[in-house]
């Protein structure tokens, strides 16, 4: 069953009662809430995504009110991953944040299956276009470009690498923006659905971009990795590009990994073979349409085969 198919008054009860088990890719979350924020989140963000039966759950989230004064002055949300809170208290206002943040934390801190890189992922016919750099590159405003453009979302934030198959596990969950990038995105992608923008938050104010239905459908269907590229928005710069050499890709990508150092050599092997798949490619850009052209016009790399 998928999440809209609960209807809005069953959701909100569910929620505040036993909570939803909702389906991201790989993982199972079982989330638990009685804030109205939370809930509207999920109606309008996770609406295409599956309600699991009762049973397993990866993670166990909840986010609930703290049981002090901050319950009704300045209110606040405190958040908790298996009976843990590893954050301290949020404005209330910022909870369906909470929770994307809390789950992100989750997968990063808890998933060893995965070679875990910090970035955006997007697919074209089978090929994954890794997007990687430090926050305040652009690399979710790219994404969310090319998603509203075609290109299928995988994800926005962690991009899950198989480290024995090489492959790509999508989560297609909804797209951060930042800032300046809220708008704009707005303009250039009118037919997407945004949320309110949310104040104050540590990275300053965001909003949320809904992943298409498909690729919400298709979030079992992994990709090869294609092209690993190294984004920056330059403001009122043309777009340029540059082919990475191989270890200096390495290099860059080795700062950007999540559980590199957990996994030890399984990591290094993994990462070794990523390099070695894909094309690679520094990139800078200010102008959407020439960013997501440049993108349109990408050629598979030679030594792999999509599937």
């Amino acid at each position: 069953m998928k999440v809209c198919q609960l209807g809005a008054a069953e959701l909100y009860r569910s929620l505040r009662n036993s909570g939803i088990r909702i389906r991201t890719g790989p993982f199972v979350c079982h989330l638990q809430s009685p804030l109205p924020a939370v809930a509207e989140g999920v109606e309008t963000f996770y609406q295409d995504f599956t309600c699991e039966p009762e049973g397993f759950a990866d993670f166990y989230l909840q986010l609930v009110r703290p049981r002090n004064v901050h319950r009704f002055w300045r209110p606040q949300v405190t958040c908790y991953l298996n009976g843990d809170s590893p954050f301290s208290p949020l404005p209330s206002d910022q909870a369906f944040a909470a929770f994307e943040s809390l789950l992100n934390w989750s997968i990063y801190k808890t998933t060893y299956s995965y070679l875990i890189i910090h970035g955006a992922c997007v697919e074209r016919n089978g090929y994954a276009a890794i997007l990687t750099a430090p926050p305040g590159s652009g690399k979710s405003t790219l994404c969310a470009a090319l998603v509203s453009r075609g290109w299928r979302l995988l994800t926005d934030e962690l991009t899950l690498l198989a480290p024995e198959s090489g492959s790509i596990s999508p989560l297609a969950r909804p797209i951060s923006l930042k800032n300046d990038a809220i708008d704009v995105l707005r303009e250039y992608a009118p037919r997407e659905t945004f949320g309110a923008k949310i104040y104050h938050t540590v990275k300053g104010t965001i909003a949320h971009m809904r992943p298409p239905a498909e690729s919400v459908r298709r979030m079992h269907d992994c990709a090869v990795p294609g092209w690993l590229i190294f984004p920056k928005y330059v403001a009122k710069a043309p777009t340029k590009t540059a082919l990475l050499p191989k270890g200096q890709a390495f290099m860059r990508l080795s700062s950007g990994l999540v559980n590199y150092a957990v996994l030890g050599a399984r990591g290094f092997e993994a990462l070794t073979r990523l390099i070695d798949r894909a094309n690679c490619f520094s990139f800078s850009y200010s102008d959407l349409d020439d960013a997501v052209a440049w993108f349109d016009e990408l050629e598979p790399p030679r030594q792999s085969a999509a599937g």
